[in-house]
């Protein structure tokens, strides 16, 4: 048996009933328990985007937001949702919309824990993430290890780098001709110029990207949407028919079943917005706040943003021009649904920019996340030395990135993946009592001021 066979039997031990079970299960039951928070608390926390921040902290809540979204809004959002519907058909994308919406509130559970449980490094940078609330909320530091373990895992062969640096390096191969080396060396350097500044640094650089590459990509996806826009509502209607019933074959498409829908959506749909996954808790527990309730709120918007916005973008951009079923795969297929509607060179510049900078700050966030993470399990040990061998192997995997099997990096990523949510799941689901706790604290407290503040 061969390496890639070996680990597509993996992936799928991996990414059987009983993660997709967990995942999903452990979203639906915050949901229920905290009375649909991500719907009826959402505009709460898109209004704390903008809250001046108070107490201890590294980062504004805006800041760790913008990081955690630098490394999920990425490949996944254009490259994860064309390989979704190539395999699922349209009806993976409802249930990347599933996934995301339970994982909403798995989202704000983890990262209020992040901040409940946080603590400060021995340099004095605040330190926290679900390997913090899993040895100081559960006492499982064996646990936390495996955790961390798995975390280092994703940064080095998961979402950090292997996926992203080979979509920018075929991106910038079909349409500027350049070739895989030249990228990998200047990708290499840039990343270098960025994470060897630290968070503040990443979180600088965030600030000012993630914002304006979402904006100007979701205002293209509108542009085709607009063009196309007679096939909407025929579109959203084939994503909800084949979401419950097997679809045929048709051209490129080979056909799908609802399990096979239902597996890679839900997959990708954490691919993308990583919700579950453990590493957003890693930003917010750097926020400058003195509420881990405020803090999960605004961490949860990254789950909205991500996936049921810009993800629901590109997949009813790939589905109502047809795409889809055609013969092309990937970014080619994301490219090849931008100039249906116009220009196909201004298709293929629209997904190669939007690429190169979604995977560019994804690869700066998971340098981060792979870091702390690192540090948890050598720190004490190895100190500065530590990170240093951490950047030297992370920097010598983005430059190596370029050149491996596409098929391979994403069984990869996806296999790591699904062995870092399963402790972070546990921790949660552990510690529900804690979430539920301090939830109805703080809006009882909320509720008290403002009954306050009408009687005066």
């Amino acid at each position: 048996m061969n390496f890639q066979a070996l680990l597509a039997d993996v992936n799928a031990i991996v990414w059987g009933p009983i993660t997709l079970c967990l995942l999903v299960g452990t979203g639906l039951y915050l949901t229920l328990r905290l009375k649909l928070i991500q719907v009826f608390k959402l505009p709460m926390a898109l209004g704390l985007l903008f809250k001046p921040n108070q107490g201890k902290g590294d980062l504004s809540s805006f800041a760790a937001l913008c990081t955690a979204l630098s490394a999920t809004i990425g490949t996944g959002n254009i490259v994860g949702v064309a390989t979704a519907i190539k395999i699922g058909g349209p009806g993976a994308l409802f249930w990347m919309w599933l996934a995301a919406f339970f994982g909403m509130a798995t989202k704000y559970a983890e990262c209020m824990l992040a901040v409940k449980y946080r603590t400060t490094d021995a340099k004095g940078n605040i330190a926290g993430g679900p390997m913090y609330y899993i040895e100081r909320g559960l006492g499982l530091k064996w646990l936390a290890k495996i955790f961390a373990v798995f975390g280092v895992g994703v940064a080095f062969f998961g979402i950090g780098t292997f996926a992203q640096v080979n979509a920018i390096s075929d991106a910038m191969t079909i349409a500027f001709e350049i070739p895989s080396w030249v990228t990998a060396v200047m990708l290499t350097l840039m990343v270098a110029a960025v994470t060897l500044g630290g968070v503040k640094r990443i979180a600088n650089v965030a600030q000012k990207l993630v914002p304006t590459m979402a904006l100007g990509y979701v205002l293209a996806c509108m542009w085709v949407l607009f063009t196309f826009s007679e096939q909407i509502i025929p579109a959203f209607e084939l994503v909800l028919h084949s979401a419950f019933t097997p679809i045929s074959a048709a051209g490129g498409f080979l056909g799908a079943t609802v399990a096979q829908a239902l597996q890679i959506g839900i997959a990708r749909g954490v691919f993308s917005n990583e919700s579950g996954l453990g590493s957003a808790p890693i930003a917010a527990a750097a926020a400058k706040t003195n509420e881990p309730v405020e803090q999960g709120l605004v961490s949860m918007t990254g789950t909205f943003f991500d996936t049921i916005l810009i993800c629901t973008m590109t997949g009813l951009v790939l589905i109502i021009t047809g795409v889809w079923s055609g013969d092309t795969a990937g970014a080619a297929m994301t490219s090849a649904a931008f100039a249906a509607s116009g220009s196909e060179v201004i298709g293929q510049y629209v997904v190669t920019i939007a690429l190169v900078c979604f995977a560019f700050t994804t690869i700066l966030g998971w340098h981060y996340y792979g870091e702390r993470c690192w540090y948890y399990l050598t720190g004490a040990r190895l100190g500065d030395n530590g990170i240093k061998i951490y950047q030297c192997v992370f920097l010598g995997l983005i430059a190596g990135g370029a050149f491996i099997q596409l098929d391979v990096i994403w069984m990869l990523a996806d296999t790591v993946n699904g062995l870092m949510a399963i402790p972070n799941l546990i921790a949660i689901i552990g510690l529900r009592h804690i979430i539920l706790k301090e939830t109805r604290k703080y809006f009882a407290k909320q509720q008290a001021l403002q009954t306050q503040s009408s009687l005066a």
